[in-house]
């Protein structure tokens, strides 16, 4: 009878013993999960969070070597045989002086038109004569242009439709590439300006967007539609083109933890 007693009271000690565990071991679990929720909770560091967002811009300024041009011959006469062969004679003689030229480059027909003119009378429709025109486009260097757009005319170009300077497309790369060089080093000069006011220290880049390196809107080109414009051009110097200048621009986001 002693033995089983002695037996219980052991077996009854070691059952103990092992819900005293579990229940310390649920405890430490619960504490556990609880500091973990804590630090995700706002008013509590969490590691993670620690990050700024800081966005830089770099700006580039390149040249516009390229003139873009279109111009051509308008005609209008009574009749249609008329128009297309005084439009041919014009046509031919100002594609021959382009062609002539070798700082001329990309030289095309962009269009070629002959509509009739009509007019209304007591409800009634009639043809009072034709119109016509041949246009042309091509690139040239702007210090070139002035000189050469007067000739065209003096060769028998009538209209102008405009002339674009804008920079060449292995410059605009390299602005582009540039640029963002310049926002990347931008936004990360604001994080360590405003970090170091704060006495803290970049740990790493976790985030990095560009919002592209683009080009603000082209100006109106530049437009001679009027035949006065077409007289002076005959009687005047060399008419002036300045080409100036053309910016490229990009923007950058870093994300920085700290």
């Amino acid at each position: 009878m002693n033995q089983i007693v002695s037996y219980n009271w052991r077996s009854l000690l070691r059952d103990r013993s092992k819900n005293l565990f579990l229940f310390l071991s649920i405890i430490s679990l619960t504490a556990c999960q609880a500091a973990s929720s804590q630090q995700n909770l706002p008013g509590f560091p969490n590691s993670a969070s620690r990050i700024v967002t800081v966005s830089g811009r770099g700006l580039v300024h390149i040249p516009k070597t390229i003139s873009q041009v279109r111009l051509g011959v308008e005609i209008q006469g009574k009749t249609s045989t008329e128009v297309q062969q005084q439009i041919a004679k014009r046509s031919s003689a100002v594609v021959e002086l382009l062609k002539s030229r070798q700082e001329v480059e990309k030289l095309e027909t962009t269009g070629i038109n002959l509509t009739p003119n009509y007019s209304y009378k007591n409800g009634k429709q009639s043809i009072t004569g034709y119109s016509g025109n041949n246009i042309v486009s091509f690139q040239i260097e702007p210090k070139k242009t002035g000189n050469l757009l007067d000739q065209a005319v003096k060769a028998g170009a009538t209209k102008i439709n405009n002339v674009t300077l804008v920079a060449s497309d292995s410059n605009i790369a390299d602005a582009q590439k540039q640029a963002i060089r310049e926002a990347s080093a931008d936004a990360n000069k604001q994080a360590d300006a405003a970090l170091s006011a704060l006495e803290l220290k970049q740990r790493e880049i976790i985030g990095i967007q560009i919002n592209g390196a683009n080009m603000p809107p082209p100006m109106q080109p530049m437009s001679l539609l009027d035949n006065q414009h077409m007289k002076l051009a005959q009687v005047n110097a060399t008419t002036p083109i300045v080409a100036g200048e053309q910016q490229v621009q990009a923007f950058v986001t870093l994300q920085i933890r700290y």
